[in-house]
């Protein structure tokens, strides 16, 4: 199954309901790829949480695992509206995950094209990437986030 734009903009959707939340906004969905089924959904939700694992990546994971019964996810595309950090590239991998799509790269953090290149190492799997899926739409979403939390702060009683 090549990659589908329907998924990463149900992943849009979900980024759009963390910024609601007031979490970065970054949403993800786990797609079996035989039957087009999503099995995992998440955004990101540390603020809310209090607890540094609640990004979306690991809260689609864990979704899918307790969805399929079991820790291994093969058959299985991830869409993420940003790319993913270290932890949650090596969650990719633990959770042995077919194929990675993400929209916008992540100059700060990101573990796959941009800071790191946690694929390129020699760990035991390695899945396939395509990135810049609505590349622009999940940009702008971070992009208007980050502007609209700088304005807050600067002007808190506006």
């Amino acid at each position: 199954m090549p990659g589908e734009e329907r998924f990463m903009r149900r992943a849009l959707e979900l980024a759009a309901q963390a910024a609601q939340n007031g979490e970065v906004p970054v949403g993800c969905v786990i797609v079996r790829r035989s039957t087009g089924e999503i099995v995992g959904e998440g955004c990101n939700a540390r603020e809310g949480a209090c607890h540094a694992l609640a990004h979306a990546e690991l809260i689609a994971i864990d979704a899918a695992c307790r969805r399929l019964g079991g820790w291994r996810l093969p058959d299985c595309a991830m869409y993420v509206t940003l790319e993913p950090c270290p932890m949650c590239s090596g969650a990719i991998i633990q959770a042995r995950i077919d194929e990675l799509y993400f929209g916008a790269s992540d100059p700060k953090s990101g573990a796959v094209i941009s800071v790191e290149r946690m694929f390129d190492l020699p760990y035991n799997y390695r899945p396939h990437v395509e990135y810049g899926m609505l590349g622009e739409e999940c940009s702008a979403v971070l992009s208007e986030f980050f502007r609209d939390l700088r304005a807050r702060r600067k002007n808190p009683a506006g």
